[in-house]
């Protein structure tokens, strides 16, 4: 299937737009308490169950699934969650660039990363004390 350019077009141009404090996570593991509005807060599995709500279960015959797949990307109600979509990809596509291993995750500038937690208050205890003690 061919899909649009302009879907993928912000995943290449958004190097170093996540930075600051970002939350990496899923929805089996919420974010703790308000982050406030100038954490980020990016859901890994949001490409995933974004398609889902979009395609939902496409049929098995291929012929079929084409078909219906094809209707929902030239509708107009999938041109308005395109960018939704993309956004979605863009945040998954930072977390691969900065090889994060494992999630929930709190990255600190795109440089420091506190693996486990969704707190960015412990997150930012757990720096500073793994700071300290390298100093």
């Amino acid at each position: 299937m061919k899909l649009n350019v302009s879907c993928f077009t912000a995943l290449f141009l958004s190097a170093g737009a996540c930075a600051g404090t970002v939350i990496y996570t899923d929805s089996a593991h919420p974010v703790a308490g308000n982050p406030g509005p100038e954490v980020t807060v990016v859901l890994l599995d949001a490409p995933d169950r974004l398609q889902a709500q979009m395609f939902g279960p496409l049929p098995a015959d291929p012929a079929q699934a084409e078909q219906q797949a094809r209707a929902i990307v030239s509708s107009q109600a999938f041109q308005q969650r395109q960018q939704e979509l993309s956004g979605a990809y863009v945040g998954l596509t930072h977390a691969w660039t900065l090889g994060l291993e494992k999630y929930p995750a709190v990255v600190f500038d795109d440089r420091w990363v506190v693996y486990g937690t969704t707190d960015v208050g412990t997150a930012t205890q757990q720096l500073n004390a793994w700071k300290e003690k390298a100093q």
